[in-house]
């Protein structure tokens, strides 16, 4: 799944091709996304322009003049800006005509994305709970300390809680917790400040990193010019298990957490 450094890669490699741009025509080839695409959505969307496209978690939102859309790459969708007349391929579900004579394209080949238009979803169920961004000024190890303080679950679960923390994935809570050596199955509520704010850093240091990478292709994942991210080339732990440490050498461990795959080094997290 994209998590989000490849949502702020898409961001960032759409953006420039969108703001500005007025949408001239929506054709919808399949309509049954993870949430019914808007039954209207050509007549909401057609004759406005995009003010602004901004990223909240792995969510993506466009300003319009009138409402927004909002975009998830759901398991392996992605976007792409391409000319307008661009051959149609399978799982290509939505183009967004540009007056321009490019269109945004929406691949999704699982269907559990989203591209849908509203008011303003930032009072929407999907949106509206979501913790702070750990890129933005709300997010440090203070808050990580406050926010764990009797919790008995895992850390690296409490790290990818959407409530806690947004955008912080399984790839990334892996990478993170061995940067900052601790291991992902201490509990988060027994977690001192130090370390939380060693943590925190290092949440931030792994996704900068990341963005800067053109984040981790491991199956679907490109940028939307095709183009693969190359971060996986830096990962010390993830996908790596009895693999030698980068660190210490000792052969990395890997168990599953939260049911989710969680790869560590016994030796260098404690």
């Amino acid at each position: 799944m994209p998590e989000l450094p490849e949502v702020e890669v898409t961001r960032l490699g759409i953006e420039p091709h969108l703001v500005g741009r007025r949408i001239v025509a929506v054709m919808v080839r399949e309509s049954r996304l993870r949430r019914p695409v808007n039954s209207d959505l050509a007549t909401r969307l057609q004759g406005q322009s995009i003010r602004q496209l901004r990223r909240r978690g792995k969510y993506l939102v466009a300003e319009l003049d009138q409402g927004q859309i909002l975009l998830h790459l759901g398991m392996s969708g992605h976007l792409r800006i391409l000319p307008q007349g661009t051959a149609v391929q399978r799982h290509d579900h939505i183009d967004l005509v540009l007056d321009d004579g490019n269109c945004l394209r929406f691949h999704d080949p699982r269907r559990f994305g989203l591209l849908l238009w509203g008011e303003d979803w930032a009072s929407d169920p999907l949106l509206r709970s979501l913790g702070p961004e750990p890129l933005g000024s709300g997010f440090d190890g203070d808050y990580l300390f406050a926010r764990s303080r009797g919790h008995h679950q895992a850390i690296k679960s409490f790290l990818m809680d959407s409530h806690v923390v947004v955008g912080v994935g399984n790839i990334y809570a892996n990478e993170s917790l061995f940067r900052a050596g601790i291991d992902p199955r201490r509990t988060a509520g027994r977690v001192a400040l130090p370390r939380y704010r060693r943590l925190a850093e290092a949440i931030v240091e792994i996704l900068q990193k990341a963005i800067a990478e053109g984040g981790t292709t491991l199956r679907d994942f490109t940028h939307p010019d095709g183009e693969k991210g190359y971060f996986r080339l830096s990962l010390s732990v993830y996908g790596r298990e009895n693999e030698p440490c980068v660190r210490c050498g000792n052969p990395l461990r890997s168990l599953r957490i939260g049911g989710r795959s969680s790869f560590f080094c016994g030796q260098c997290q404690r």
